[in-house]
C-alpha cells in the first residue's frame, strides 16, 4: 500500500533506441522518489541473486537467446512486490510485448492509474543522436552529450558497435514493427500519453511530468 495521504505514481516509459527513454526515466524517478526499474537491471540482480527464474535467465542469455515473456514477467512480478515499489515506479523497458502489458494488468491493484507516456522523435533525429552516442567502455552506461568521462563510474567513453546509420535504422525499423501493437494496446486508453522528445533535455523532463500530472491530478 502506498503511504497515507501520497498518490503512487505508475508510469511506462516507452520510446525507440536514442529517444532519451532511459535518460527521462532516471529523472523522473528521482524527482519523485521512487524506483526505476529497468529491466536490464533486474535481470542482473535476479541472476546475481541465484533466484530460480535468475537462473533460468542466466541460461537463456548465456545461450544468446532471448529471455521469454514467461521469465520477463516473472522477474518484474518479484520486483514489484518489493517495498519501495509501493509508493510507485517508473518501467524502462518493460512491457515489450502485448502478452507482457496484459500480464501487468493482472498484476496491478487499482489503487492507483497506469500513466503511459510515449517519447516520440522523429526518425533522421534519432539516427542523429544514436551516430553521436556514447556508453562507457567499463560499465555500458549511456553518456550525457559534452562530457568527458562517464558519469557513474569514470570510465572511458566509447561509441557502440552497433551505432552505424544503416545498422540504426534497420534496429528503429525492427522496434517500430514490435512496438506498433504494444502502443495499439495502450493508445485507447484514458492514461496514454504522448511527449515530443524532439526538445531539450529539460523540456522534455517539463512535458513528462506534465503529462503525468494530468493523469493523477498533479498530487503528490
Amino acid at each position: 500500500m502506498a503511504d497515507a495521504g501520497r498518490v503512487a505514481v505508475r508510469v511506462i516509459m516507452l520510446g525507440a533506441p536514442g529517444a532519451g527513454k532511459g535518460t527521462q526515466a532516471e529523472r523522473f524517478a528521482k524527482a519523485r522518489g521512487i524506483p526505476r526499474i529497468s529491466t536490464g537491471d533486474i535481470l542482473r540482480e535476479a541472476v546475481q541473486a541465484g533466484t530460480e527464474l535468475g537462473r533460468a535467465a542466466r541460461t537463456t542469455m548465456e545461450a544468446g537467446r532471448l529471455v521469454s515473456d514467461e521469465i520477463m514477467i516473472g522477474v518484474v512480478k518479484e520486483r514489484l512486490l518489493k517495498k519501495d515499489a509501493d509508493v510507485g515506479f517508473v518501467l524502462d523497458g518493460f512491457p515489450r510485448t502485448v502478452t507482457q502489458a496484459e500480464a501487468l494488468d493482472t498484476m496491478l491493484d487499482k489503487s492507483a492509474s497506469l500513466v503511459i507516456v510515449d517519447i516520440e522523435v522523429p526518425e533522421d533525429v534519432l539516427v542523429k543522436r544514436l551516430a553521436e552516442r556514447r556508453i562507457c567502455g567499463n560499465c555500458g552506461w549511456g553518456a550525457t552529450p559534452g562530457v568527458a568521462s562517464c558519469a557513474r563510474c569514470g570510465g572511458p567513453l566509447v561509441t557502440r558497435s552497433d551505432d552505424g546509420e544503416e545498422t540504426v535504422r534497420e534496429r528503429l525499423r525492427v522496434y517500430a514493427r514490435n512496438t506498433q501493437p504494444l502502443v495499439d494496446f495502450y493508445c485507447r486508453r484514458s492514461t496514454f500519453r504522448s511527449v515530443d522528445g524532439d526538445q531539450t533535455l529539460e523540456s522534455v523532463a517539463a512535458d513528462l511530468s506534465a503529462a503525468v500530472a494530468s493523469v493523477i491530478g498533479g498530487r503528490q
